[in-house]
């Protein structure tokens, strides 16, 4: 143990100091570069000299999408044209043999699991590394979220862990395709056979993500997508469901209609014995089929870009990547996920090193926490509904199988995010990046006693 230490230290200490190093190619081109100038805080240049693309982006497309219409004066999908061909073209585009657009990426989860009649006393097995939506539209339907630890090299569900947070009562795996990247998806569709479970898919952050060369939101029983506004297709707000199975795909149409099955909304209830409106709008519809005209040339770029600042940053010690599992031949970086040891960094702070970055100019964020430990999540123990329906007992234990010490870490001390929009730079933007790290790093006693 002393023996890795310390060859660390030496790692860290040559690298910092410019000397060249002998011990391995991953940190030559780093030792070897030139001596980083002080950073911002410290009075120097900034490293990032440019501006990132701003988001969204639109030109006269997406004006005359709106503006048709809103001519037009139908602005409801029901009876009308303009989501139908929306979904023609998404389906198209993802290789499925079905897609429903419906109003957010939270509404299509919140369909999937109507269309599956989860309920109280049921679970579903979902990340604990995910946007609070994976988790409310679980307790939406007073079913119990289980949380499943991190795999921390990846930031995606640990898919080892899957199988022994499944019960008698799991309903669901709903595994997420975090950041962009696919999660461990032989693995996860693996269990799923075995155990007879349905698997949803949430691939709202990952659009024309791939898994062995096939589009991620195929593999499960359904995929979901978010058109939010952060994401890499906009319209606001937004979402869609692509599913291959015709059973799935008419009960979700069903459940996002009011219950009626079709194309219009009647005077009579419709089939089952729930549902509500989750439709898009035929705003939301034309504007989507514009931004898809820019999708895949942006998807391209921002996977191109993530691949050459990971080489970079693959040279500094004490920045890591996210990894990518085998079977992704595509990420959607919807994030730039990687993991920060202050070790390297003379043990300047996640909080410091954000700070220093963002003077470089360059955003950066910590991302999302231990939302099984947040007060949000915590407090459903004492929920007066899950109380009458689970009992003191078993939500006491529910929290306890919630325990996630390797998100803990990611999290608590690791994991941070640059954001897509940033990846639709150029190559000097990916290195103005990489040297604004070099600059914190050799700088960084400096820059913790300045902050």
């Amino acid at each position: 143990m002393t023996a890795n230490l310390n060859r660390r230290n030496f790692i860290r200490n040559s690298a910092i100091s410019g000397i060249g190093l002998t011990l391995g190619a991953a940190h030559t081109s780093f030792a070897s570069g030139p001596t980083p100038v002080k950073p911002v805080v410290l009075g120097g240049e900034k490293a990032h000299t440019g501006v990132f693309p701003s988001w969204p982006v639109f030109d006269q497309k997406e004006e005359k999408a709106l503006n048709d219409v809103l001519q037009s004066k139908n602005w409801c999908r029901l009876g009308s044209t303009k989501v139908d061909n929306f979904e023609a073209q998404y389906k198209k585009l993802n290789g499925a043999k079905h897609c429903l657009a419906t109003s957010s990426g939270t509404s299509s989860l919140s369909t999937m699991l109507g269309a599956l009649d989860v309920g109280p006393g049921d679970e579903v097995v979902i990340p604990v590394y995910t946007f609070i939506a994976t988790y409310n539209v679980v307790t939406l339907n007073y079913a119990l979220p289980i949380f499943v630890d991190s795999d921390i090299e990846s930031f995606q569900i640990d898919a080892n862990k899957i199988e022994p947070a499944i019960t008698k009562q799991t309903k669901v795996i709903m595994p997420v395709h975090i950041g962009g990247s696919p999660a461990d998806l032989d693995k996860i569709l693996s269990i799923g056979e075995k155990t007879k479970l349905p698997i949803i898919e949430d691939a709202c952050q990952a659009h024309l993500a791939e898994w062995k060369g096939k589009k991620v939101g195929n593999f499960g029983l359904g995929g979901a997508f978010s058109f939010q506004a952060s994401k890499n297709l906009n319209s606001g707000e937004g979402g869609a469901i692509i599913t291959n199975d015709d059973s799935f795909a008419q009960t979700c149409y069903n459940f996002h209609n009011q219950g009626q099955g079709g194309r219009v909304t009647g005077f009579n209830p419709g089939s089952g014995t729930r549902g509500t409106n989750l439709r898009l709008t035929e705003f939301q519809g034309n504007l989507l089929v514009a931004q898809m005209t820019r999708v895949v040339e942006q998807t391209n770029r921002r996977y191109e870009n993530a691949r050459y600042l990971s080489k970079l940053l693959n040279d500094i010690p004490g920045i890591t990547p996210a990894k990518l599992y085998e079977g992704t031949t595509l990420s959607a970086y919807h994030l730039y996920m990687f993991r920060y040891d202050k070790s390297f960094f003379d043990g300047l702070s996640r909080s410091k090193f954000i700070e220093a970055l963002k003077q470089e100019g360059i955003p950066c964020s910590k991302g999302y926490g231990m939302i099984n430990k947040d007060a949000y999540v915590t407090g459903l123990v004492k929920n007066k509904h899950y109380l009458k329906i689970y009992g003191e007992k078993t939500m006491n234990d529910w929290l306890e199988r919630n325990q996630c010490p390797q998100n803990d870490k990611l999290t608590g001390e690791e994991s941070l995010w640059f954001f897509q929009y940033m990846l639709l730079g150029s190559k000097t933007d990916m290195e103005q990046i990489a040297e604004a790290i070099r600059k914190i790093q050799k700088y960084a006693p400096e820059i913790d006693k300045s902050l």
